[in-house]
């Protein structure tokens, strides 16, 4: 499958304090990638390099297979984007800002592209009202409106559901799915809200002080997070051979030294707590567990600890 981005090795420095440091990472034509991370880790300045607001201090970009600086420039007519607030003419209707924006790019057929994709966003009804008077879920509706005019390949959008309210988060993610589906669009989704994330996103990117500390999809999410069993005992080694050699368990790695993480659901802990106590195994604790996005990178930034140094 074709790369739609390609990063190697970017780095950004500021003085002597590093914004971003040695990331590499690819993206697939199709995918919906959810970029992960704190304020200030790092998101917007990566994305404000793949779309040339600021340039790196070392490393390298390619955009839809582009091979030097000028494809990297000429790509981006390929691209749209919507980075920190959505621009737009405030005293003009968001019919009237799509219409100048035809005009600027050279969209040919605006009669017809504009009523489609404000029909995209869900901004087929605002009328004449003006930006200005614009809420802000319909504000990131015409910013995502305008990036998307030319039907761009790769679609970037940094904190797009930032100040929404749950019925426009509910919203943002079926258009996003719909640009996906039945446009074809790349997408890339820079958040914080990560329950959001989760199910719009195919693939994601965790971001810390800098570095990309991890990349997986959302299947490889789904198997190494959701339902388990947390078992806390002083003979973590034999339980561990009980578990897996008497009781058939699937355990799952975990860096802690008092407890075992076993794959199973609620419904499994009396059989497994009964096989343990017949094996004479002592049970400080056992209970359930359930490890969704937000925990699975809090989890990860917790293992980092002092490692991650920029």
């Amino acid at each position: 499958m074709q790369n739609v981005l390609e990063v190697k090795g970017l780095t950004k420095k500021y003085s002597d304090q590093y914004a971003l440091k040695d990331v590499s990472l690819s993206i697939k034509k199709g995918e919906i990638y959810g970029l992960i991370g704190k304020n200030g880790a790092g998101k917007t300045t990566l994305i404000k390099i793949i779309t040339q607001v600021i340039y790196p201090s070392g490393g390298t970009v390619s955009v839809l297979g582009s091979q030097s600086q000028r494809e990297w420039t000429a790509a981006l007519s390929q691209t749209g984007s919507v980075i920190e607030t959505p621009v737009a003419h405030a005293h003009m209707s968001a019919y009237e800002n799509l219409h100048f924006y035809c005009t600027d790019r050279g969209i040919a057929h605006a009669d017809k592209v504009i009523p489609e994709t404000l029909a995209y966003v869900g901004l087929s009804d605002t009328s004449k009202k003006k930006f200005r008077d614009f809420s802000l879920g319909m504000k990131q509706r015409l910013g995502i409106a305008i990036a998307i005019l030319a039907r761009p390949d790769l679609l970037i959008l940094d904190e797009p559901i930032n100040g929404l309210d749950p019925l426009g988060i509910q919203e943002f993610r079926t258009m996003v799915q719909r640009l996906n589906q039945e446009l074809d669009m790349t997408i890339i989704i820079s958040s914080h809200i990560l329950s959001e994330l989760y199910l719009v996103a195919t693939r994601f990117g965790f971001i810390d002080q800098g570095r990309l500390i991890k990349e997986l999809s959302k299947e490889e999410f789904d198997r190494e997070s959701g339902d388990y069993i947390i078992l806390r005992t002083d003979d973590l080694d034999r339980a561990a051979r009980i578990l897996e050699d008497k009781l058939g368990c699937q355990l799952r790695e975990t860096g802690s030294k008092d407890e075992l993480h076993i794959v199973g659901q609620v419904q499994d802990i009396p059989e497994l707590a009964k096989g343990l106590v017949l094996a004479d195994i002592s049970i400080g604790e056992i209970f359930y567990a359930h490890k969704d996005l937000e925990k699975y990178f809090t989890d990860l930034i917790n293992q980092e600890g002092g490692k991650t140094h920029v």
